[in-house]
Order: structure tokens, then C-alpha cells, then sequence
């Protein structure tokens, strides 16, 4: 199995080092001081006190790349669209597309049914050119529980990993994904198959789209903002407006036998403060200066629940404010 990344930030360095700790030829197209740092150093993996670098192929080349069994994509949700005709330059005919992004992927819908059948969301994919380029049929899903950073170019941080959730949404790739996750597991990853893969796509988002762009707004560490009774009465009534998205499209978060919204939503915030004081990645990206993920993780949930009818006030005002956030942060003259 050849694979090719593209993006290797902090989540997909973790999945590059971890394939190539298992055997796989990788391929990382960069540029920059990242493909410089890969060229002359390798992929550095810093876990704790250990130290592992890696030998991959890093080239700005896309011609040298196409036509991998596995297109791994890194990248943030809302660089996508307009990395589409690269990513078309690096497809072969038989190339399996693997996004690993926060957020609801453009893929989502397709094949979905119910009242969100088909549902193409401008915040993610504008005017419908990756649904229509990458569907379903030519992709596996990923959800990555991972807490890693770049310190470096060409060097990542890996502070926890939980798991990486991989699953074939059209059912049509069985050998490949299994062939995926044990190369994974081989290297370190605790890579697992899931049947159902959008469920743990929006059970990722029913997190994400309250503590990224929170922290966002508060600069604070989730355990900061979970402390404060007025942030944390803020997210519960995030998620609940969620779980009522949910439950329209037949993706229930809440409804359990014997268990209550309160409680569910209660025990969603318990295994979130046991992280810590963790810095989101939409934190980090601020605290960087790069554009922050707030389509995927939460202007879609927005526009999905306008297409419902569905009341949100609170996931719309958050989204209203972290959007302004980041158009003050692209001003001139405004930090």
C-alpha cells in the first residue's frame, strides 16, 4: 500500500509517522520551510521524552505522488475547496480519498436520506465542487481523537492519542479499509473500524462545535472555560440545541433508555474535563495566525439547522461572534 499526504500538520504527521513506523512507503507533498525540514531531516515525532524521525518522500512535485492506493488528507476543513485541483492532480483512477478533518466533511449528506438527503452546505463546500468531484463511493471516513501540535516545520508534538476512527461510508471498500488500520495499529496508531462512521463524525462535532469556537472567543483552556458556570451553561445549551439537529436527521445524541438530555449532556462535559487544560485547535490556529476551522465546526451546523427550520439561537450566536472574531483578525491594524 503506497500512500501520499497531503497536509501533514499535527494530526495528519501523527498518521505519516505512524505509518511510516509500521513499513509504508509515505509521500508528503509540502513546501516551503516544511518541505525543507522534511527533506533534510525527515518527519520528527516527539512523544514525551522520546524523539523519532522518519524518512518519508516530501516533494512540491504533485506529479511525483499521484497515484497512491491512499490520499490522506491534513488539511483544515475550510482549505479544501480550493485545494481540489490539487487534489484531482494527485488522485489515480483507483485512489481512495481519506479525509481526516473536524467538522462535517462534504461527503456527509450524500447517500444520507431524510430531510438532509444530498444537503450540499456553502460554509463547507461551496457551490457543491467536492461533493460532485469525491463522493462517497471513493473515499473512507476518518475521525481522529488526537491532541498533537506542530512546534516545528516538519515536527510534531503528540500530546494524547485516544483513537482513529476510520469507516467506509459506501460499504464498497472493505480489503482497503482493513488493509488501513492494521498498517496503522502496526505503527503505533490505535486505529479502529467503525460501521458507522457519519455517527462518529457527529459525535466528534457535538465537542467541537461548542469548545473550538469558545475557546476561540475566550482564549481559555477547556478546563478553564468548564470551571466557569456561565461558559459551561453556554455549552450545554449548545449541545442540546445539537442533539435537537440530531435527532431530526436521525443521528440522536440524546434518548437513550433511561437517560435523560441533562444527563447524557452532563457526561459528554465529564469525559471533556478529564482532558485538562487542553488547547483546542481552533486555539491554536488562533493563536498562530492562521484561519480558523469555523466552517466545518460550526457555520455548517448552523445552515443545516436554517434548511430544518430548526431554532439554534446559541450555536448561531457563537457562530456569529467567532465569525466576526476572525474577520477582525484579517484587518489591517486589528489584533
Amino acid at each position: 500500500m503506497r500512500v501520499t499526504i497531503l497536509g501533514a500538520g499535527a494530526v495528519g504527521g501523527w498518521l505519516a509517522a505512524g505509518l511510516a513506523r509500521g513499513g509504508l512507503p509515505i509521500g508528503i507533498l509540502a513546501r516551503g520551510a516544511s518541505l525543507a525540514a522534511l527533506r533534510d531531516r525527515g518527519l520528527t515525532l516527539l512523544d514525551g521524552e522520546r524523539r523519532e524521525v522518519f524518512p518519508v518522500q516530501a516533494t512540491d512535485d504533485p506529479a511525483a505522488l499521484a497515484g497512491a492506493d491512499i490520499l490522506l488528507l491534513g488539511l483544515k476543513g475550510q482549505d479544501l475547496p480550493a485545494a481540489l485541483p490539487l487534489i484531482q492532480r494527485l488522485r489515480g483512477p483507483e485512489t481512495l480519498v481519506v479525509p481526516v478533518q473536524n467538522g462535517i466533511p462534504w461527503w456527509f449528506f450524500q447517500g444520507f436520506g431524510g430531510p438532509a438527503e444530498g444537503l450540499v452546505l456553502p460554509a463547507i463546500d461551496p457551490g457543491g465542487a467536492l461533493a460532485a468531484a469525491i463522493p462517497p463511493a471513493h473515499l473512507l471516513g476518518g475521525v481522529a481523537h488526537v491532541g498533537a501540535s506542530t512546534p516545528a516545520p516538519g515536527t510534531i508534538r503528540l500530546m494524547k492519542q485516544d483513537r482513529m476512527l476510520l469507516g467506509d461510508p459506501s460499504g464498497r471498500h472493505p480489503a482497503a479499509l482493513a488493509g488501513l488500520v492494521a498498517a496503522l495499529r502496526a505503527g503505533g496508531v490505535p486505529a479502529e473500524t467503525v460501521g458507522d462512521i457519519r455517527r462518529e463524525v457527529w459525535l466528534k462535532l457535538w465537542g467541537n462545535c461548542t469548545m473550538n469556537p469558545l475557546s476561540a472567543l475566550c482564549r481559555a483552556d477547556m478546563q478553564a472555560m468548564l470551571e466557569d458556570a456561565g461558559v459551561r451553561g453556554l455549552v450545554e445549551a449548545m449541545m442540546a440545541e445539537m442533539a435537537a439537529i440530531g435527532d431530526r436527521i436521525g443521528l440522536p445524541l440524546i434518548g437513550a433508555p433511561g437517560t435523560p438530555g441533562a444527563t447524557a449532556i452532563a457526561e459528554r462535559i465529564a469525559v471533556t474535563r478529564r482532558l485538562g487544560a487542553f488547547r483546542t485547535s481552533m486555539l491554536q490556529d488562533l493563536e498562530a495566525g492562521r484561519a480558523l476551522e469555523l466552517g466545518p465546526v460550526l457555520g455548517g451546523l448552523v445552515e443545516l439547522a436554517a434548511h430544518l427550520g430548526q431554532p439554534a439561537p446559541a450555536l448561531a450566536g457563537i457562530h456569529g461572534l467567532t465569525r466576526l472574531l476572525a474577520a477582525g483578525l484579517r484587518t489591517p491594524g486589528l489584533a
